[in-house]
């Protein structure tokens, strides 16, 4: 229900959407008559679409974010590799029967380096689908086909595909790998989704070490940098809400240790 809900409310909470339904609804209100509520509602929308689109608005959210875990170097032999889903396109993969990365593809990518950085380690992979409506396909299998074809022997796989969100990537790979007191485990995310996963591991005992990856700002210099391509103003500033957003409904849900993980 969780996963459902949070679905229906993050489509008309993300700021690219909410800007263009309220330009929308000015249009439409204008239409009608009501043209001094059109008129404002189109100013709001338009200020709101230049600045989240043009300004370092999404690289100011996003740092908090990125910057609040380093990657840490193991002290010792590594016990597995978790790699959370998100990185693979389902859709366009299944339609061309091939395994399609997403923007968020580091986390694949980096763990694959990881394991072969540690050849004792499990390379671990814990996704299901993102599907309002799930079709039998999963991330999972995408990510069996993705690692067996860099080189990955199969016995060092393991697919975790029941998984929904980032809870469930936590709970539902604990239970299948049963991690023992003083393994080391390493969790390779996005850099910006990285507090939120790690407070999920940490509510159910499990301690891991962090290592991000898919950063999505260059660091503090994009503070004073303007965007040139709005589209990717827009979706800095909805990744950062989301997480934002997520870490206090995860937070109020008992779902993280913490309001805000950190080191």
């Amino acid at each position: 229900m969780f996963f459902y809900a949070a679905k229906l409310v993050w489509f008309f909470l993300q700021p690219s959407a909410a800007l263009i339904l309220t330009l929308a609804a000015g249009v439409l209100a204008i239409g009608l008559g009501a043209v001094r509520l059109g008129a404002g509602l189109v100013l709001v929308a338009a200020i709101g679409l230049l600045v989240a689109g043009f300004s370092p608005l999404g690289a100011a959210l996003l740092l908090p974010l990125e910057n609040r875990f380093n990657r840490v170097e193991p002290d010792g032999p590594v016990t597995g590799i978790l790699v959370l889903g998100g990185g693979i396109d389902q859709r366009i993969g299944e339609a061309r029967q091939s395994v399609t990365l997403t923007d968020a593809g580091d986390r694949l990518t980096d763990g694959v380096a990881l394991a072969l950085r540690h050849p004792e380690a499990r390379l671990v992979f814990t996704g299901g689908t993102d599907q309002f409506v799930p079709d039998g396909n999963s991330e999972g299998e995408a990510a069996r086909r993705f690692f067996l074809s860099i080189g990955i022997p199969a016995a060092r796989i393991t697919i975790e595909d029941r998984s929904r969100d980032t809870a469930e990537n936590a709970r539902f790979t604990k239970a299948l790998v049963d991690p023992k007191p003083g393994e080391r485990w390493l969790l390779v995310t996005s850099a910006f989704h990285m507090p939120r996963s790690v407070g999920c591991f940490r509510a159910i005992g499990w301690d891991v070490l962090p290592w991000p990856s898919d950063y999505r700002s260059a660091g503090t210099q994009d503070l004073t940098r303007f965007v040139s391509q709005p589209s990717v103003g827009l979706e800095r500033v909805d990744i950062a809400t989301k997480e934002w957003i997520g870490l206090l409904a995860y937070w109020l849900s008992g779902r993280t240790d913490s309001l805000f993980p950190g080191p």
